[in-house]
């Protein structure tokens, strides 16, 4: 039983993660979308910098699993993605986005979202 213990601690820590956290204070939700039952995909906005971010976050962290989180920019082709075995989060990616329309989603196993 304290063994449980032990391993509900950081997984309830990693579970509060936030979008600001994975990409920085300065950045502002501006959408969302869910990954099934799974977690969230977020974009966020850097007003100062101009830039774009998108993070997916699962809502129950654990074991690593395929998780992924991209952002592209059809005006000026930028883009940015992270994709690999996460126990909390993809994430962060970036991109200049200062009105430019934003392409952007992720996945956490086998669910995709392209918004």
């Amino acid at each position: 039983m304290g063994a449980t213990t032990a391993l509900t601690a950081p997984a309830s820590a990693a579970a509060d993660a936030t979008p600001q956290e994975a990409c920085g204070s300065g950045y502002k939700t501006v959408n969302s979308a869910p990954v099934g039952s799974l977690g969230t995909v977020y974009l966020t906005y850097n007003s100062s910098n101009g830039k774009n971010c998108v993070a997916t976050i699962r809502n129950n962290p654990g074991t690593a699993v395929d998780m992924s989180a991209w952002v592209f920019v059809p005006d000026t082709e930028e883009q940015d993605e992270d994709y690999g075995r996460y126990t909390s989060y993809a994430g962060p990616t970036y991109v200049y986005g200062k009105g430019h329309c934003i392409d952007w989603g992720g996945s956490i196993g086998n669910v995709y979202v392209q918004v």
